[in-house]
This record gives structure tokens, sequence and C-alpha cells, in this order.
């Protein structure tokens, strides 16, 4: 059974004929192998050009960013996957990637739609009106502000600094890296409560300044946690702990269903 139209029956990302394979118009080898770099290719795949150098720098700072964070839950279910089936890398990585939601990495798309959001079609001098509108909207919905706020990095998150920075310096800082910054200005004023701006939030704002495609800001933390998760998954073939990190959870909680008389559960 077919859904939706048939009639756009083409792509324009890559073709191939016996001799030559075409990325976005490039010969892959004449022009893009050992001449670009993964960034600019990357930056090539989603938009079908090649980045100007404060986009390949935003970009590039971006990906550094959020690549590694240390045993977040989607490396650990990553670790516990290759302990369970050492034979399967790929599905490992796609154990930690599929863990990557609204909560943890996903929350980066989020944030640019509401970013976004808040633009539309309002002018500089209604953005704060605008600001407020939506602060006031989610705090009435009792919907979290997605972008804003770290269980670790309460006081500031430090990568987010620096996101910024690099961004002012390559030039492409505008519109909605001033609303983020306007956002973390007036959550306490909408919600009584200081949220600071989070890395997804800042490469949300960041990724859109440099003209980076809404619809693919989720694909940033995913290009970049990949390249964590490989070297965790390494790692994890030379020091296991993917047992331990199963062991330690299931000691860590308790048991309080019903029980068969005289039933003691495993500590």
């Amino acid at each position: 059974m077919k859904i939706g139209s048939q009639a756009g029956k083409l792509t324009a990302i890559s073709a191939s004929n016996p001799d030559t394979i075409v990325v976005r118009g490039h010969d892959l080898c004449a022009d893009l192998i050992g001449k670009v770099s993964f960034t600019d290719h990357a930056w090539l795949l989603v938009t079908g050009r090649m980045p100007t150098p404060g986009q390949r720098r935003v970009l590039d700072a971006a990906l550094v960013a959020i690549a590694e964070h240390g045993l977040v839950p989607s490396v650990a279910a990553a670790r516990m996957t290759l302990a369970a089936a050492p034979e399967a890398l790929q599905g490992a990585v796609a154990a930690g990637i599929l863990g990557c939601g609204s909560v943890i990495l996903g929350s980066a798309e989020a944030a640019g739609r509401f970013i976004a959001g808040i633009l539309g079609n309002v002018t500089i001098r209604e953005t704060g009106a605008a600001t407020l509108a939506a602060l006031g909207e989610a705090r009435n919905a009792r919907r979290a502000v997605p972008g804003f706020g770290h269980p670790l990095h309460r006081k500031a998150d430090p990568r987010v600094a620096r996101l910024l920075a690099v961004a002012e310096e390559a030039g492409v800082a505008g519109r909605h890296v001033a609303v983020a910054k306007l956002i973390e200005q007036k959550l306490p004023e909408v919600t009584g409560k200081p949220l600071v701006m989070n890395v997804s939030g800042a490469i949300a704002a960041v990724m859109l300044d440099a003209g980076f495609p809404l619809l693919a800001v989720k694909g940033v933390p995913i290009l970049a946690r990949t390249a964590s998760l490989v070297a965790q998954l390494l790692e994890e073939q030379e020091r296991p702990i993917g047992f331990i990190l199963a062991h330690e959870g299931s000691a860590a909680v308790g048991y309080d269903g019903p029980s068969p008389a005289g039933f003691v559960p495993s500590s």
C-alpha cells in the first residue's frame, strides 16, 4: 500500500557510476577526499553547500562541545549493550544513539524550535514581549523550557560561554543567540528561579544563527556523540565496566512488589 505522494522519486545528495561518485555535485575523489575536513563534508551533506569559514568554525565547536560528558545514560546503555553482545559494536552504538531524547542530547532541537518560535515574524522591538509570552505559556502549561537548566552545571554550563564566544569571533552570532540570552535573563522573572542556558540551548542558538537547518539541529549532537560512543566502546572492550554498571544499577533499586511467603530478594 502506497502512503503519501509517489511523484518525487528523486534525490539531490549523491549518485554514482562505475567511474565516479558524486556528492552534492562534487566529485568525491577529485574534489573532496583529502581536500575538505569532515566538518566541511557534514555541512555540505546537510545543506548542499560548502560552509563559510565562520560556519565551519561554529559547527566544529558545537561537535567538540557535545561529544563527551562522561557516563551519561546513552553511554551506559551502549556499554551494557556491548557487554551483552560483544560482537555487535554497531548495535551498541545504536543503543547509545537511541538514548538521545528530549532530556539528553535531543533537547537541542527542542531548544531550536522554542527560540525560532519566539522569533517567528516579530521585529527586534517585539522580541522581549514575545519571549515573556513564550515563557509564560510554558510556565502555565508546566512545560520545561528546553535548553535551560543542568543537573550538574547549576551556576553556569562552562561550554555555553565558549560556544557563544566562538560564534561571536566567527561573525555568525545573531538573533537566535540574542533570544537565547534573553530567555536566560527573563526566566527568573517568569518562573521565580534562575535556569542557566545549557550546551543544548547554546548549540541550537549558534547553529541557527550560522544558517544550519532547524530540522537538522538534532543531528549535531547525534553526530558528535557517535564519535564519543566509539571511544567509550573501545574502552569497554579493553577495560570492561558494562556488567558493573548493570550490577550497580540493580543493587541501587529495591523491590516492593508482591512476593511468595518467605521470599527475600538478593541484595
